[in-house]
């Protein structure tokens, strides 16, 4: 029987939940390490490190005192404002407590020492168009997934278990809905454009473009729209990610082609847009919900948004393409600025998920989301993976990849045991295009400024709006109050309609 104050037990689960917050960042640092710098033969080692705080992380979420200490806060007033610091931190602990009692330790342990395998490994088959070297390692993490979301049986859907780790309180019968409500359209967007032919220029991003002067361009663009480097870094890795190790340390990645602009540029600004969020949260609340993100639908909306409303603009490219001509002359000679913005804005399908268009984005989505349902309730055989991504891409996309390195290796989130994460891209592309539908309705003159390169009122509009709240409203709230409606993919496929017929001229 506790005897606690509910405000001391309150203090007590602040402090306890910072405790947390530090082993966070240590996992986060030694992630972030594996990704970019980790020499090959430290995988073994690095297994092990992560299994170990990830236990002791487990040990400090299941901990009975900790349920006790929730208990005694809200059965107090501490809860009588539900937007309250003290409201919000207890609902979420709440949550995460009762997920992690039913999870065993050597589980987590286990995954974590799989998974750190399983990423090494793919990043060499991907190299090599290898899905057979990858497959075991697959199979390993599928199955261990499968045992985690089992710890929910009897109280949520399997897949719906590990969806609720990135999204919370989604399902994947509501992400059905989503997809069959934008995939028809989506298509028939796509089969218009078809008709209309290639651009003309659609080969300038595939010309000369020295790495070293990309790095320069990155590294500028990201500083003009507000990414603070005294607070974050930039690095380049196998797969472009972003790493929050803690306040005042916020890293980005990407990676560099020299035959290809769009694969490191736009990948930055997607990165920058989850870095901007995680150098808006409120820093004094750090370590507790309410200075976290409310959802990764939410983070992947700030990616998108800067990404692609932003970054694929008229007004941005007014702003950034002179720069960009300076100093990829010999690339860009022949090519004017509305050129420049068109090929940036190139609708054509193909088999890479990461520099789609778009307009085919969220159908490579739908791909990995139909098989990881099925891999999770044991429909798909994980070495029957390539046969069903090709074969979906056909169907889906009109597209068939080469090899499995252009195919079902080209992404690391299943070798890291993210399954439930592919589905939030979508979700984020749904709640960037409500969330910029107001924004322009407060800043009308939002173009105006992109144009002279002043970004700071819309990302004032997003810390107010997004950053500030913490995890104060889940995802659907957070939107509709930032706006004023509920996220709606009506929204989203209007933007799209009406921007494509436009450039298209269709």
């Amino acid at each position: 029987m506790l005897h606690d104050h509910p405000v001391t037990a309150y203090e007590e689960l602040v402090d306890r939940s910072r405790g947390r917050a530090m082993l966070v960042s240590c996992l986060e640092l030694l992630a972030w390490d594996e990704l970019t710098c980790m020499p090959r033969g430290g995988v073994g080692n690095r297994g092990r490190q992560t299994a170990y705080l990830v236990g002791l992380l487990h040990d400090a979420s299941s901990d009975p005192r900790f349920g006790d200490l929730l208990e005694l806060v809200e059965g107090s007033d501490l809860m009588e404002d539900p937007e309250s610091a003290s409201a919000v931190n207890a609902r979420v602990w709440r949550r995460q407590h009762d997920r992690a009692v039913r999870v065993p330790r050597g589980l987590l342990e286990e995954l974590a020492r799989v998974t750190t395998i399983a990423q090494q490994q793919w990043a060499e088959s991907r190299q090599d168009g290898d899905f057979r070297s990858f497959l075991p390692h697959l199979a390993r993490v599928v199955r261990l997934k499968r045992d985690e979301a089992a710890c929910f049986a009897g109280t949520m859907d399997a897949y719906d278990a590990l969806l609720d780790d990135f999204e919370p309180g989604c399902t994947r019968a509501r992400l059905a809905r989503l997809f069959r409500a934008i995939q028809e359209p989506l298509q028939d967007l796509l089969g218009r454009i078809a008709e209309k032919g290639p651009m003309v220029h659609s080969v300038v991003l595939r010309r000369d473009y020295p790495i070293d002067r990309q790095r320069i361009l990155g590294e500028s663009i990201a500083a003009d729209i507000g990414f603070d480097f005294e607070c974050g870094r930039l690095d380049a890795t196998t797969h472009p990610f972003f790493s929050c190790v803690g306040p005042g340390d916020c890293r980005i990645t990407t990676r560099y082609d020299a035959h290809d602009f769009g694969e490191s540029f736009f990948a930055i600004l997607h990165e920058i847009g989850h870095g901007l969020y995680e150098q808006g949260l409120a820093p004094d609340a750090y370590g507790t919900p309410m200075g976290e993100s409310s959802s990764l639908g939410v983070h992947e909306s700030q990616s998108r948004i800067w990404e692609n409303l932003v970054g694929r603009s008229r007004s941005f490219w007014r702003h950034c393409f002179p720069r960009v001509r300076d100093l990829f002359h010999t690339a860009l000679h022949d090519i004017d600025e509305e050129d420049f913005h068109r090929v940036c804005n190139e609708v054509r399908p193909s088999w890479n998920r990461v520099r789609a268009d778009e307009v085919s984005y969220d159908l490579h989505i739908l791909v990995r989301f139909e098989l990881e349902q099925s891999m999770i309730a044991g429909e798909l055989d994980p070495s029957d993976v390539p046969g069903a991504w090709n074969e979906r891409y056909a169907r889906v996309l009109g597209v068939t990849p080469r090899d499995d390195r252009e195919g079902c290796l080209q992404d690391g989130h299943w070798a890291a045991g993210q399954f439930g994460y592919f589905p939030t891209y979508t979700l984020g592309n749904l709640f960037a295009a409500q969330l910029m539908a107001g924004a322009r309705r407060d800043l009308p003159d939002l173009d105006d400024r992109f144009a002279e390169g002043e970004f700071r009122g819309l990302r004032e509009w997003l810390r107010e709006r997004i950053y500030r709240h913490g995890q104060r409203y889940s995802a659907d709230e957070l939107v509709r109050r930032a706006t004023g409606s509920p996220a709606d993919p009506a929204t989203m496929m209007e933007r799209l309609r009406r921007k494509y017929e436009e450039l298209y001229e269709i």
